[in-house]
């Protein structure tokens, strides 16, 4: 099947589907009123140093601080992100190249509080966390990051061809400027050698008048704003592999082509309008799979199934049998789940956009062959993804420990907020529970209470579980206190929350 780029265009959001073999494989979301800001670069002011965690904060015209740590201060090229979602990393061979400050000089004699720099975003806003901020400054292009802070050539890992990666190499060592180092991305593969210097000569302009700007600026302030999600996508993610581009704005439409004919003139991609009544996403099937993206349970065809659960620290991912019996034997039946899961979980770490530590719980399998091959399984899978991962070796107790590289918000956080009922907790206290509560506090306060009557104002579920199942320890309360108790029902009570007052 065609591998597609179908894109949702209203006034106030912008949605971006990459469709492959018939199943969407990313999705990305920009609102108008929150953009994406990864790759932006500002000029910013040092508010507060702190030696203790070797970091300082950054105010960069933002709600709350950008974290700077050590690290990102020097020009060090193994520290070196592209800040593009972990698309293209430095080659193998990359070493420290002589530009980069000693990296045991403590940030308190690097930067003083009131100090101006000039810094990039490299994560969002995450949670309750601040923007990730680094001194090293990096311009992507669509078949080149430059770099102009170090001088340096690499060539991405995922080009594996040695006889490519070093013309790759050659070429761009001769053709590029005195100053800058530069990383040759996976889409270059196959490319001339006009193609580069045509990339390479739009971005040196490009920081010619980043320098311009910061120059005349005052922090805190915004110098240079990377392209908006559309034009993003297409930069980064467009490859050879996909064949069709489908928008459903005219105006959106217009966009792409014109991007495309000025950075990729020689792309012969389908591009088409959508115009027909019905919903574009709608059209493709994507709403449900979007759905299913934000489910906590995934069911898998044999009748297994995973559960996915996203806290701050960590991602949980516990596989089960479910329905699925098997044929053969126990082994057997644990061994085909787990492959299984493995696949959907490569898939739903993608699509869902999960970043962090992540921790795979699969079912306990006997035989270290086994265990094999369900880690080589999804080593296998995880091949496919953009995203840089780790992964450890699974554990005796069948737990997988992993990482993937984390830049945005992932598409649960991004299309959900904690419920404000149970505020994020996920289970809030049985109805049991709260009345047993209330009497404990009853029993309290009727001590100091003179008057003749009490009034409980609970939730209405709680006060028909008094009036019913629990009407035996109010009439016990009464008759030891000899006061009676009245229940109100009020719809608008939370239902852990009552209150108590004298009549």
């Amino acid at each position: 099947m065609p591998n597609e780029l179908v894109i949702n265009t209203m006034s106030h959001e912008t949605r971006i589907a990459l469709i492959e073999n018939g199943t969407i494989a990313e999705l990305y979301i920009e609102r108008s009123r929150v953009r994406g800001i990864v790759g932006n670069i500002y000029k910013g002011r040092v508010i507060r140093v702190l030696p203790g965690m070797q970091a300082a904060f950054v105010d960069v015209g933002m709600e709350k601080a950008a974290f700077l740590y050590v690290a990102d201060v020097f020009e060090a090229i193994e520290d070196f992100e592209t800040f593009i979602d972990g698309n293209d990393k430095k080659d193998e061979g990359q070493e420290n190249d002589g530009h980069a400050l000693n990296p045991m000089h403590p940030i308190e004699d690097l930067l003083q509080e009131g100090q101006e720099i000039m810094v990039q975003i490299s994560k969002e806003p995450i949670g309750t966390k601040g923007a990730r901020i680094t001194s090293h400054i990096s311009l992507p292009g669509r078949h080149l990051v430059y770099m102009p802070t170090v001088d340096h050539v690499g060539v991405s890992r995922r080009i594996e061809n040695e006889v490519e990666r070093e013309r790759l190499k050659e070429t761009v060592e001769r053709i590029r400027p005195n100053s800058g180092g530069f990383i040759v991305r996976t889409v270059s593969e196959g490319k001339s050698e006009d193609d580069l210097l045509a990339d390479m000569q739009y971005l040196t302009k490009l920081w010619e008048e980043v320098v311009k700007k910061n120059e005349h600026a005052h922090a805190p302030s915004l110098i240079h704003s990377d392209l908006d999600v559309t034009q993003k996508v297409l930069r980064d993610i467009l490859s050879e592999d996909v064949d069709r581009i489908v928008v459903d704005s005219k105006t959106e439409h217009d966009k792409v082509v014109q991007f495309l004919s000025t950075f990729m003139p020689k792309s012969k991609y389908s591009i088409e309008l959508y115009d027909e009544n019905e919903p574009i996403f709608d059209h493709f099937g994507l709403e449900v799979e979007i759905s299913r993206a934000l489910g906590r349970k995934v069911w898998l065809k044999s009748g297994g199934y995973i559960i996915i659960e996203q806290t701050e620290a960590l991602t949980a991912i516990d596989v089960n049998t479910g329905r699925y019996v098997g044929k053969h034997n126990l082994e057997d039946t644990i061994l085909k789940t787990n492959l299984e899961a493995v696949k959907e979980i490569a898939y739903q770490l993608r699509l869902r956009n999960i970043g962090g530590i992540i921790i795979i719980d699969f079912i306990d399998m006997e035989k270290e062959v086994n265990r094999d091959k369900v880690f080589t399984a999804l080593e296998e899978a995880l091949k496919v993804d953009k995203s840089k991962t780790n992964i450890l070796k699974m554990s005796e107790l069948g737990l997988v420990e992993m990482t993937r590289k984390r830049v945005r918000e992932s598409i649960g956080r991004l299309m959900c907020e904690p419920c404000p009922y149970c505020e994020g907790l996920g289970y809030i206290k049985s109805k049991t529970s709260v009345c047993q509560e209330i009497f404990r506090e009853l029993r309290r306060e009727m001590l100091d209470i003179h008057g003749s009557k009490v009034m409980l104002t609970v939730h209405p579920q709680v006060a028909d579980l008094l009036y019913d199942e629990e009407r035996r320890g109010l009439e016990d309360l009464e008759k030891c206190f000899k006061k009676r108790i009245i229940v109100r029902a009020k719809p608008g009570f939370h239902q852990e929350q009552f209150e108590i007052t004298i009549t």
